[in-house]
């Protein structure tokens, strides 16, 4: 981390609560929270904001992962990538699955439904302005409702915005995220080294 943050320690208020909500759950509080306690009136903000877009996120956390995941490739966010590529080595069953997806979506084996999905966060992350209504379209063709459409765009926004941050100010992949299988890690580490 590039900035002083608030260590677990010295935190009060409402900072203390969230660090204390992430112990209990984790076990450990992530840079991806300590870093936005340079400014410490938005982790409030941040952290309200961001278990809201889940909370009513329509579709399962299994697609927030994969979206999260193709994001992150392509914004490219080292620690993200890490992160969720880990854990979705649990929803696609083994980290060969995981690669397959990395390396080409397309062709890795999903539905056609994940296949659009990913394609329009893909498309977001590379060029959100490049998006024309046909995009939509082939989301609605796969049986997406505008909801979920709305939801798949602000999965990849929000990533595309708190990777770039994270990056900015020096936030990197825990110990814990880090697989022990070299391959594998080497593929996740999209942008920043470890």
């Amino acid at each position: 981390m590039f900035l002083q943050t608030i260590a677990e320690s010295d935190a009060t208020d409402s900072v203390a609560e969230i660090y204390g909500k992430q112990l209990d759950s984790q076990g450990f509080v992530m840079e991806a929270t300590k870093c936005f306690t340079a400014r410490p009136d938005l982790l409030p903000i941040y952290t309200d904001f961001n278990d809201r877009i889940r909370a009513g996120f329509s579709l399962g956390m299994r697609e927030w992962r994969l979206i999260t995941f193709i994001a992150a490739k392509h914004i490219p966010s080292t620690y993200c990538s890490h992160v969720y590529g880990k854990q979705l080595i649990g929803d696609l069953g083994s980290r060969e699955a995981v690669l397959a997806v990395q390396h080409d979506f397309r062709n890795a084996g999903l539905s056609a439904r994940d296949v659009e999905m990913l394609g329009y966060a893909e498309k977001i992350t590379r060029d959100a302005s490049a998006i024309v209504e046909g995009d939509i379209d082939r989301l609605r063709a796969v049986g997406f409702s505008d909801r979920q459409i709305t939801d798949i765009a602000l999965c990849a926004s929000f990533r595309n915005f708190v990777s770039r941050f994270f990056d900015a100010v020096g936030a990197g992949p825990e110990a814990i995220y880090l697989d022990s299988d070299e391959e594998f890690r080497a593929a996740m580490t999209v942008g920043k080294p470890v």
